[in-house]
């Protein structure tokens, strides 16, 4: 990927503006960070859309930081919320980290030349003074922070906000400070905290910040997708329940997912998802889980998917006479050729696992046709 579709794949805004830091990066190589509060056991696949844009910046030689948010997650951030989050204990954080280690240094590399660096918030955010505070606080305003919709919520419905809350933006915005970054990215539901550290960063260094925010993967109801709503896929779960949690995403959301999880080609996509969902749905899944875990756990996964979910374990046990193609080889088990035409043109007919849309396609004695979801056949 080039800076141009770094800046534009999956990105929502870049603030102040996407060709301030397009220019920047040509001239010169940048820092970065994305935070993640550890807040459950596992990262989910709302975190994977971050996690694949640092590794975009990192494979252009900027400088990754991946900033664990071991102190914020104990204060438990407010966006969206319509009630407090539950603090964490210190204890209950460093359980929740086990796992994660392994599972961003498959897919960020941290041992290579340009290795990114994994940082944590309680480095400075434990050291800071009641006297440190309230000079850092005094460059916000309690006006700034009310206005944020959730809290406005919250005083028509009568909830409490607690003073903690206001509290959670400021201590985000003293990780810009304390890393020196040219760069934060973050979802789009986290912009008013990445805009605190701009306006930290610019009133105490005189330095500019950009801010990044990416696309949210939101389901038919528009909830985004991650623990809180119940529809979060962990990334620590198995390939095949991964590759199952995929398939199971309605076809309103695989554009957006498509744009945040792989570098395929989108002119088309609208078109081929139209055509052929369940196809799609199929390489989003194998592209997922192969970030994850490898082509192979990825093969592994789609294969068992097809055999239990999609196929049901088939037998191909009906027999089809050998013909010069595909056509004129699966045309007797259907009622036309041109129901046989129309059936490998929209992607319904397989050759050994592998969908072909050609019906002048070759093929030999004892390969494997699925037509449909009913007609398995092996050729003789």
């Amino acid at each position: 990927m080039e800076i141009k579709e770094v800046l534009e794949r999956g990105v929502e805004e870049v603030l102040p503006s996407k060709e301030g830091l397009e220019k920047l990066m040509s001239q010169r190589k940048i820092t970065l960070y994305q935070g993640f509060d550890p807040t459950a056991k596992s990262l989910h696949l709302g975190h994977l859309a971050g996690i694949i844009k640092l590794k975009q910046f990192q494979r252009l030689g900027h400088k990754v930081i991946f900033l664990i948010g071991d102190f914020t997650g104990r204060i438990g951030d407010p966006t969206g919320k319509i009630s407090a989050r539950k603090q964490l204990s210190k204890k209950e954080v460093e359980e929740n980290l086990k796992g994660w280690l392994k599972t961003i240094s498959q897919i960020i590399d941290f041992k290579g030349e340009n290795k990114a660096e994994i940082k944590y918030n309680s480095e400075w955010n434990e050291k800071i003074t009641f006297s440190d505070l309230i000079e850092i606080t005094s460059n916000f305003t309690v006006q700034q922070m009310i206005e944020r919709d959730m809290f406005q919520e919250r005083i028509k419905r009568e909830n409490p906000i607690y003073l903690h809350e206001f509290l959670y933006p400021v201590a985000q915005a003293i990780d810009s400070v304390k890393l020196g970054v040219d760069l934060e990215i973050g979802g789009s539901d986290q912009l008013f905290n990445m805009m605190a550290g701009r306006q930290l960063v610019k009133a105490l260094t005189g330095k500019e910040k950009y801010v990044l925010t990416t696309k949210l993967l939101e389901d038919k109801e528009g909830k985004k997708v991650g623990k809180t709503e119940g529809n979060a896929i962990f990334l620590d779960e198995t390939p095949e329940k991964i590759f199952g949690g995929v398939m199971a995403f309605p076809d309103q959301m695989l554009i957006t997912a498509f744009e945040l999880f792989t570098e395929f080609e989108l002119t088309k996509l609208k078109t081929e998802i139209e055509k052929n969902p369940m196809d799609q749905k199929k390489k989003l899944a194998f592209e997922i889980v192969k970030i994850i875990y490898g082509e192979e756990k990825a093969r592994q996964a789609q294969e068992k998917f097809e055999k239990d979910f999609q196929q049901k374990n088939p037998t191909y046990d009906l027999k089809i006479e050998l013909n010069e193609n595909l056509l004129e080889t699966i045309y007797p088990l259907l009622t036309s050729k041109s129901e046989a035409k129309r059936l490998i043109s929209s992607g319904s007919v397989d050759i050994n696992g592998k969908t072909v849309k050609n019906y002048l396609a070759k093929i030999k004695a004892g390969d494997k046709i699925k037509i449909g979801k009913k007609i398995f056949a092996t050729v003789k």
